[in-house]
């Protein structure tokens, strides 16, 4: 049996004669036109501009990243779709025992030498995988959670040959949706039969969503003492120590995975920032200048590295180098959306450290020019910026600062730790007055919202919830009750495609925010009712809204 030959299938490898060899190889196969990339960078590339079928890609890829750091980014930066089956090829013997201590990996992986037979069969096993799963990923597409999870136990039963697999997707599905208790009985489920090590981590995730830190911290230290090679259990580790106030383990943790994994500029660019705020300014600065350098090949490229990098070296008292990092950020991210204010940020983090405290005052209030574009920056940005200006005795600004804040990432993280940044500075009694003033804000938001509602004006509670969210993003409170008046709207004046669209991204940005929150189960099941009541299933056309 040949493939099907209407698959679009993309190759990445960097030696040409594996290339020609793969392609006579598929050619025999079944797969008339496969395509191809040399490295990570075009692949990525090609990913972005085309939906494929299947990626065949080579473990080894030369310098720079290799197969499985171009998977991870593939998939957390959401570029391709579950569906896109990803076989990676390999000669490494060791191969199992990598990617056995890897939360992401390939749908198979494939030993060299290979031969057609071994491809054949080895993709339309892959294949067939992918239809069983192809269900639930199509329900989670048009936003139904609930409905996959029905899926994933029906389909226990049907493909007994993958039921773990549909155990570990029902439990990820549970604890987006907040059901955490039930996600924790699926991971201790699937390891009271063996020790899987995702499943594991999986069940130290849910863990630390409760705040059980003991109890996590004793299932990832045992995990790394198997699988001392697991980096997304350091990762996780590093977050439970950040947690509970242990940073300088926490770089520990994260150290250890940078090392195992060097080409990842995101965990370089946490281990410098957690550095940083756990006052070791040595390692801070190795890691972010390592950023700054692989971000000058990357397509992630960030402005504020080159600022968090400048704090790092004002700390080592390296005026000079500060000045060369800001040098470099004006001249190669001048054009980039963040690229002016970092640099007027830098500007002034250099002015104060030399004491002029007037040309710092001036690069302050000309990055507070725009309150809006200040939203783009990160929130440990953000919470330094507040720092600086109660520092340049800006007090007036410092507090529009802090309330924007709080307005825009009011998740209970981010709260306490601007509460951590304001009792540093003894300004405790600032923090719970702006706090009360956001609060109230909220409350006039969402009452007017549900007033709306309840006199029947749905439109209305669409219209004052949306805006309400546009002006405070990060707000767990604020967006349910957001994804609340369009699925109200839904409900007494029928399936609107772009309100559902809309709903389930709020929810899924309020599942980021808040994942233990209890209100997250109730309104995804009420998503499910109304996708049941208007017949919404995937593949069907969607009805017509009724007429107002």
């Amino acid at each position: 049996m040949l493939l099907p030959h209407d698959l679009d299938v993309l190759v990445v490898e960097s030696q040409a004669t594996m290339r020609a060899q793969l392609r006579n190889m598929l050619t025999s196969i079944g797969i008339e036109a496969p395509q191809f990339a040399v490295s990570a960078t075009m692949a990525m590339r090609r990913l972005r501009a085309q939906r494929y079928d299947l990626v065949l890609c080579e473990y080894n890829l030369g310098e720079g990243q290799d197969g499985q750091h171009l998977l991870e980014d593939l998939r957390q930066h959401r570029i391709i779709p579950r569906d896109t089956l990803f076989v990676m090829i390999t000669a490494e013997r060791n191969y199992e025992r990598v990617t056995s201590a890897c939360e992401l990996a390939p749908d198979d992986y494939i030993l060299k030498p290979l031969t057609a037979e071994t491809l054949r069969v080895r993709l339309l096993r892959a294949l067939e995988k992918r239809d069983a799963f192809l269900p639930a990923w199509q329900l989670m597409k048009i936003g139904d959670p609930v409905g996959a999870i029905d899926y994933c136990r029906i389909a226990r039963n049907e493909h007994p040959q993958h039921l773990v697999d549909f155990m570990r997707l029902q439990a990820e599905l549970h604890a987006g949706i907040g059901q955490i208790a039930e996600a924790e009985t699926l991971y201790r489920e699937i390891l009271a039969a063996r020790p899987i090590p995702w499943a594991s981590l999986g069940l130290a995730r849910m863990l630390v969503v409760k705040k059980s830190w003991v109890e996590a911290e004793h299932i990832l230290t045992e995990l790394l003492a198997r699988h001392d090679r697991f980096i997304e259990a350091y990762e996780l580790l590093a977050r439970l120590r950040e947690e509970t106030t242990r940073p300088q383990e926490a770089c520990a943790a994260l150290q250890r995975a940078s090392e195992l994994s060097p080409y990842r500029i995101t965990r370089l660019r946490h281990l410098g920032e957690l550095a940083l705020s756990a006052g070791d300014a040595a390692t801070a600065e190795r890691s972010l200048a390592d950023v700054v350098e692989r971000g000058k090949y990357s397509e992630f490229r960030e402005p504020e590295d080159h600022v968090r990098l400048l704090q790092a070296q004002l700390a080592l008292h390296k005026l000079a180098d500060a000045r060369e990092t800001l040098d470099d950020l004006e001249r190669g991210l001048g054009r980039h959306p963040k690229g002016e204010l970092c640099a007027a940020i830098g500007g002034a983090l250099i002015q104060a450290h030399v004491h002029d405290h007037t040309a710092a005052r001036q690069s302050m209030l000309s990055a507070l020019r725009n309150p809006t574009r200040l939203r783009d920056l990160s929130v440990g940005l953000r919470q330094d910026l507040v720092k600086a200006c109660y520092d340049q005795q800006m007090r007036d600004e410092g507090t529009e600062l802090l309330a924007d804040l709080i307005r825009t990432a009011g998740d209970d993280r981010t709260l306490e730790s601007t509460r951590a940044v304001l009792r540093s500075r003894g300004l405790d009694q600032v923090s719970r007055e702006v706090e009360a003033k956001v609060q109230a804000e909220v409350k006039s938001l969402v009452t007017t919202g549900a007033q709306k509602a309840h006199a029947g004006d749905f439109d209305g509670a669409v219209a004052e919830m949306m805006n309400a969210a546009r002006k405070m993003p990060g707000n767990p409170h604020v967006l349910f009750n957001a994804a609340l008046a369009l699925l109200r709207h839904i409900e007494n004046r029928g399936w609107n495609e772009a309100f559902a669209a809309q709903a389930s991204a709020l929810i899924e940005r309020a599942q980021r925010l808040s994942p233990a929150n209890p209100r997250l189960t109730a309104i995804t099941e009420f998503m499910h009712e109304l996708m049941k009541r208007f017949g919404i299933a995937p593949g069907r056309p969607q009805p017509k809204p009724r007429p107002t």
